[in-house]
């Protein structure tokens, strides 16, 4: 008797597995829960998110050209048959997009390209209000070259047959003297020698929305907003030109905003935030510069680590090895730069003081990621607190961003007046 009760034990263990197995076959088909797609000149990105983590292939066909991912174990839903809705006429990469069952247990995504691409598919883990992802980067083969796009610009400030003089300095603007120009040359681009150049690196964008005010702000448009005014200004300034790391509502990783600055080799980095904290009563305008050995208060520790989170939420590739980043962000010879980014923080802040209460009367230091540029002095202006609902309606508000850009302009102009740019680091036309 004792034996049949052990062989009708194992029998019951067995068939309980079988039935665990089973079930979870029968559940493990995942779902997608909503499709994004971010198109830019950079790149565009498609991105899946799913309710688990997804297996995948993918393969490049050609004439026409087009990229393959199959989804294996993926339910085929109302929110993939949406994906063709999701592409725009003016996408730069992507002409259509669509899916379909391939096989049992098989989605099959076919993107047709509007040119050759190279694509970089990859998965991430659950993140802030994010559930699994799966990205699909397209980037264009030629990447887009800041510099020769910077090149390519007409000189709107300046009259022509007339050029501005090159020195920064006297009253402290650029071009506050004219001569009469050399006879035109035949090469149509502008001669840009010794343009100042000022990258402006609107925060967050895409995936990564920033700070979310009460009233539904995200920090990603009114920091783009602010940069886009304050480009204009800068551009309408003789002998200063500007570059946006970003000039649409895509994702750049931070370290790919430091090499953008460096690329164009620029004279100042200006990355624009909007604040977030847990208290919704803080308000106040802030600049933050670098710090090698730590953070000036607690409260510029967690902001600087919130952000830097930024390629978290916004969703980098880990498995691209990128050593030209290495060698700028772990180039510690910064004190120099440092130095004159706090000249920079305290000419901009005063300007701020100006057109908003300043949370710190002073330039705070921390160690942010984006202004990690070893020789370009950087800051980062905090134009108030996203989180402080009586804030959040102003920087909705077109007429204080305009006042937001001049001020930033101004504090520029003051910097410049008193630390005019060395020859070495102005910006000097390719031939």
């Amino acid at each position: 008797m004792p034996r049949r009760r052990e062989v009708l034990k194992y029998a019951a263990a067995g068939l309980t597995l079988l039935v665990t197995r089973v079930g979870a076959g029968a559940t493990a088909m995942a779902s997608v829960l909503a499709v994004r797609v971010w198109p830019a000149r950079d790149y565009t990105r498609v991105t899946l998110e799913n309710d688990q983590a997804i297996r995948y292939t993918q393969m490049l066909v050609k004439d026409p050209e087009r990229l393959v991912v199959d989804l294996e174990g993926v339910e085929f839903n109302q929110v993939l048959q949406t994906l063709p809705t999701k592409i725009i006429e003016a996408d730069p990469h992507i002409k259509l997009i669509r899916a379909g069952r391939n096989k049992p247990g098989v989605v099959r995504l076919v993107i047709e390209l509007k040119g050759e691409v190279k694509p970089q598919v990859f998965a991430l883990k659950p993140v802030g209000e994010y559930g699994h992802r799966l990205v699909l980067d397209l980037y264009p083969v030629e990447p887009v070259d800041p510099l020769m796009a910077l090149l390519d610009k007409s000189e709107p400030a300046e009259p022509k047959g007339l050029k501005a003089e090159s020195k920064l300095g006297g009253e402290g603007r650029a071009g506050d003297k004219l001569h009469a120009a050399e006879p035109e040359k035949a090469d149509p681009r502008p001669d840009v020698t010794r343009l100042v150049t000022i990258v402006l690196d609107p925060g967050h964008g895409g995936e990564d929305p920033g700070a979310v005010g009460r009233g539904g702000s995200h920090e990603k448009n009114v920091t783009l907003s602010v940069a886009r005014r304050l480009k204009q200004k800068i551009d309408a300034t003789p002998n200063m030109r500007s570059v946006l790391t970003r000039d649409g509502d895509y994702f750049i990783p931070l370290h790919q905003r430091v090499a953008k600055a460096r690329r164009v080799q620029a004279d100042l980095f200006v990355s624009v935030h909007a604040d977030a904290f847990i208290k919704p009563t803080a308000r106040g305008s802030s600049v933050f510069v670098l710090s090698e050995t730590g953070a000036s208060s607690s409260a510029a520790r967690w902001l600087a680590n919130k952000e830097n989170a930024a390629d978290l939420v916004g969703g980098v590739n880990l498995g691209v090895k990128d050593p030209y980043l290495a060698r700028t962000l772990l180039d510690l010879s910064q004190t120099a730069t440092i130095n004159d980014s706090l000249k920079l923080g305290k000419d901009v802040l005063g300007e701020l003081g100006r057109i908003n209460t300043l949370h710190k009367a002073h330039v705070e230091q921390a160690g942010f990621a984006v202004l990690k540029a070893p020789d370009i002095p950087s800051i980062l202006v905090e134009t108030a607190f996203i989180s402080n609902p009586e804030e959040e309606a102003r920087l909705n508000d077109e007429a204080y961003q305009e006042r937001m850009a001049e001020a930033i302009l101004k504090g520029i102009r003051r910097y410049f007046a008193k630390n005019p740019p060395l020859a070495k680091s102005k910006l000097a036309r390719l031939d």
